[in-house]
């Protein structure tokens, strides 16, 4: 099962990437902008969504558009939670328990791309 200590190591390996801690746990930028996060349970979630993020380690990232975070779900819905707030949209949020360390990597790899500038890409691209 992955751990947060797997997320940093992925998003240590990303250009510009930094980690930062926040009310909600660990969250991870990129030039400022968030890419990933680890979810709490905040009291507007819906309240199955709530019992599960506040049951297990949940984290969230940012996907390219709201169809991405929908084909996600709907494909694997026993690892993507359908919904947690409308902060940060688009976006998906996943229980790590669920997640294969492959997918995880990907998820914060495309994370990282959605918010990363063009230069950030081409030099992770290059490496």
């Amino acid at each position: 099962m992955p751990t947060l200590a797997d997320v940093r190591r992925i998003a240590d390996r990303l250009p510009g990437s930094e980690e930062r801690a926040t009310t909600g746990g660990a969250a991870w930028f990129v030039r400022g902008k968030l890419y990933a996060w680890e979810c709490h349970p905040w009291p507007s979630i819906p309240d199955d969504m709530r019992a599960i993020v506040a049951s297990e380690l949940v984290v969230a990232v940012k996907v390219a558009d709201e169809l991405d975070a929908r084909a996600l779900v709907e494909m694997e819905p026993d690892v993507f939670l359908r919904t947690t707030t409308r902060w940060s949209e688009p976006k998906v949020a996943f229980r790590m328990a669920r997640i294969d360390e492959q997918h995880l990597a990907e998820l914060v790899t495309e994370a990282w791309r959605t918010q990363a500038p063009r230069y950030l890409r081409g030099e992770f691209d290059t490496a």
